[in-house]
């Protein structure tokens, strides 16, 4: 198996942007709605990007909510700022061996200009595809991504922190690959899933990185 890509998720799996999701959107909420969302209510809102949830909210002043919530991402993102160690090493490595690198999210443009602009791995890609406001759209996106490289689905590679990024992935055809080394991280909810790997922390994803020759 000769792999000649990585596609990977960005929050979570890069850089420890979950909490400054969660904060923005609870704080936007409770300005334009009047109280705060528990956890649960919370995730129950994502899979479209922010465009579309804020959308379907608040219709008459979306523009307003989402202005206000990536500006609060901006602020709190400051103090998360750096990726997770090691993802700058694992990064070079796959460029050192001439790997082409992507991100697929499920985030908006916005807030994905935000999170690159903190943590500076912009640098890193080629090719950066942000959500769809209608819903999860990573197969698409992965597909995407494949056919911009004209490579086939066995020589890619998806690695993203949450269930449904293996899901995608084997949609797709892509090998899936399970980043579970966040504090967010649902770990059996992946693992139930079967991942092609699992890495519980960066070194180890390193060290498979060193092994594909």
């Amino acid at each position: 198996m000769k792999l000649k890509g990585f596609i990977f998720d960005l929050d979570g799996t890069l850089i420890n942007s979950l909490p400054v999701v969660y904060a923005s959107f609870c704080s936007t909420l409770v300005k334009f709605i009047g109280r705060e969302y528990s956890s649960k209510e919370l995730a129950s809102l994502f899979g479209p990007s922010e465009e579309g949830i804020f959308k379907k909210l608040f219709p008459d002043s979306w523009e307003e909510s989402l202005q206000f919530y990536l500006d609060e991402y901006d602020r709190i993102h400051a103090s998360y700022a750096e990726p997770f160690p090691g993802v700058h090493e694992a990064l070079s490595l796959l460029q050192e061996r001439e790997i082409r690198l992507a991100i697929v999210s499920g985030k908006g443009p916005g807030s994905m200009e935000i999170s690159l602009k903190h943590s500076g791995l912009k640098p890193f890609f080629e090719v950066i595809l942000t959500g769809s406001e209608h819903g999860a759209s990573k197969p698409e996106h992965i597909q995407q991504v494949l056919k911009l490289w004209n490579y086939p689905p066995e020589n890619v590679v998806y690695v993203g922190d949450i269930a449904y990024d293996v899901k995608a992935a084997k949609e797709v055809g892509v090998l899936p690959i399970s980043a579970i080394w966040a504090k967010t991280a649902q770990v059996q909810k992946v693992l139930d899933m079967n991942p092609a790997f699992a890495f519980d922390n960066v070194e180890s994803f390193i060290e498979w990185i060193k092994q594909l020759g």
